[in-house]
């Protein structure tokens, strides 16, 4: 049997986590390392592995609730080799240190199970739409596996330069930085997204880490009506992005 297909072969390495190709992730369990990965995202995978639903808290379930981020993981363990992947989206793998990495829990994929997790909020002049008032937290020592809609671009933010990203395309950031969310426009403007450019909101970073922004825009529908009044069809107030288009915000 002959076929291009022969050239997508397994790819062989020693290294725990890596890519199989851009857009799957390859882990090595050896027993005693489980890794917490987004459920429903196991392809495929060899030897004597076992997935369980990770038990949430009740601090989770009730961050969970109250501001719609939080991870829905299942435990990979046993020996073998678990391939991860989800909608093709591209994989990229992070080593997280003790300055922590603060993410939409909409992009991870998968992360070492030592690594501790929580809702946190993000400053904010309003409660908007696009990437939220709130963000996952995590901190500790070990990979966590995230997933973008196309190559990302990683900005390197110094005291000297700092960063505005839009808020519908920021993927993750060292928690280290100090973050503001804003407008991209002023007075009357803020109730209509800049003028014709279509710009809407922006994170500001500052400080002394790295902001990771993917080529992909989420944009919340701009003539809907969601949550309660003119000011949360326009993502502003405690419930413009918790209705019932929450799925258009952070899908």
């Amino acid at each position: 049997m002959q076929s291009p297909l022969f050239g997508y072969n397994e790819q062989q390495t020693q290294d725990r986590y890596s890519l199989q190709n851009s857009q799957m992730l390859r882990v090595v369990l050896e027993g005693h390392d489980d890794i917490l990965a987004r459920k429903g995202t196991m392809v495929a995978y060899q030897g004597l592995i076992e997935f369980d639903a990770e038990y949430q808290n009740n601090s989770q379930q009730r961050a969970r609730a109250y501001t719609g981020e939080g991870l829905d993981l299942m435990r990979c363990h046993g020996q073998g080799t678990v391939y991860l992947s989800n909608l093709a989206q591209h994989v990229h793998v992070m080593d997280v240190d003790q300055d922590g990495l603060t993410v939409d829990s909409s992009y991870v994929l998968a992360m070492d199970s030592s690594l501790h997790h929580e809702v946190i909020a993000v400053d904010s002049q309003y409660g908007i739409s696009g990437s939220g008032k709130y963000q996952l937290n995590i901190t500790g020592r070990g990979k966590v596996a995230l997933m973008t809609s196309g190559m990302p671009l990683l900005m390197q933010v110094t005291p000297d330069k700092y960063v505005n990203c839009d808020a519908d395309a920021i993927v993750a950031w060292s928690t280290s930085l100090r973050v503001q969310m804003q407008a991209q426009t002023h007075s009357s403007g803020v109730w209509r997204r800049r003028g014709n450019t279509g710009e809407g909101w922006e994170l500001s970073f500052l400080g002394n880490g790295y902001a990771l922004v993917q080529p992909s825009e989420l944009l919340p529908p701009q003539n809907a009506q969601i949550g309660q009044g003119l000011r949360a069809q326009y993502g502003m107030g405690q419930q413009g992005a918790r209705a019932q288009n929450q799925g258009n915000v952070w899908s």
